[in-house]
């Protein structure tokens, strides 16, 4: 597949890079504030789970450009465990959303006073497995409730993302308990092969004498039953698509002059600073084999013969044992196994 595949299947894709933004989620965050105008009277925010820095890229340019004739500059800060490339006019922190003292650092950046705005776009590596995927991702969903109830004046705005699950209701009327107002969106660059949406809650308002922490009881191991719901625990959330019909299908695919302009193509605006695969990389480009790793003891002549499974167990036992005795602990490649055939 070329450079050009991935350009012709994701739109958003191709349209990340060529405006400038570190991913393609940035429209997704730019199609929630062109329906529910998240960013007014916006001065100070907060990005949690911010790498690579796509919406803290959007919240940098939007918020810059509505304060341009202010004297004070807007404050954005970036919270993540993974370190993220810099970027103009935001303030990075290397930080774990379920510590308190990641929440006192960032009202400390923001000079005791608390934000107006948080956003959190955080997701779990997927296993495939849903029911696991919207567990996980529900537990950092409320992680990041919790760091918000730190650092969220009255007021305020909270988006994140959500996995949308049968029990989705319950999470729903949790949120509306400390917020007015709670609307699920889909916005029109999230696939709509995708379970994901973004919960937007607006003005943020406590429960009396709530006292903020970083302990998880909203969530429960037990079934649902939606019908035993009262009240409150029974709020209807309702459900928005953001963006208009002129933008975009992001499960379909365009062609590369699509818009009627001219298509070159683009790297992507910021790689991985730190890819866990370089160095396999490193070492492929040169052919080298990792340290820890000795060549097989066998010639090519004996790898290349026929074995039978008995021959094959005595050698392998051989190689336990070999290993077992080494002094470094070096691990040993044998490539017996590939040659392995079945005589009878």
């Amino acid at each position: 597949m070329g450079k050009t595949s991935k350009d012709k299947r994701d739109i958003y894709y191709r349209r990340a890079k060529e405006e400038g933004w570190r991913a393609r989620s940035a429209f997704k965050l730019l199609q929630i504030d062109n329906e529910f105008n998240i960013f007014e009277d916006v001065n100070k925010a907060v990005d949690l789970c911010a790498a690579p820095g796509s919406w803290s890229q959007v919240l940098s340019r939007k918020l810059n450009e509505n304060h341009k004739d202010a004297s004070e500059k807007p404050k954005i800060i970036a919270v993540d465990l993974q370190a993220m490339a810099p970027l103009d006019g935001v303030i990075q922190l290397q930080g774990d959303i379920t510590k308190v003292s990641t929440a006192e650092k960032i009202i400390t950046y923001f000079e005791n006073s608390k934000a107006d705005l948080v956003v959190c776009d955080g997701a779990p590596d997927v296993t495939g497995l849903h029911d696991m995927d919207i567990y996980i991702q529900s537990q950092l969903l409320l992680a990041a409730l919790n760091i918000t109830t730190h650092i969220l004046r009255p007021g305020g705005t909270f988006v994140a993302k959500i996995f949308r699950a049968r029990e989705g209701s319950l999470l729903y009327s949790q949120l509306k308990i400390f917020f007015e107002d709670v609307c699920c969106a889909k916005p029109s660059s999230s696939r709509n092969s995708s379970i994901e949406a973004f919960v937007v809650c607006k003005n943020y308002s406590p429960p009396d004498d709530y006292i903020p922490h970083m302990l998880n009881p909203l969530l429960t191991h037990e079934p649902l039953n939606y019908e035993d719901l009262k009240d409150v625990n029974k709020y209807v959330v309702p459900f928005m698509v953001c963006g208009d019909l002129t933008q975009p299908d992001s499960d379909a695919c365009y062609p590369l002059n699509f818009g009627g302009g001219e298509y070159s193509y683009s790297e992507p605006i910021q790689g991985p600073i730190d890819a866990p695969y370089e160095e396999a990389i490193k070492m492929e480009s040169s052919g080298s084999k990792p340290k820890n790793m000795k060549k097989s003891t066998d010639t090519n002549e004996d790898c290349n013969k026929p074995q039978s499974i008995n021959d094959f167990k005595k050698k392998a036992q051989a190689n336990v044992n070999l290993v077992d005795n080494s002094t470094d602990n070096s691990s040993i490649l044998c490539e017996d196994i590939t040659n392995l055939q079945i005589t009878k």
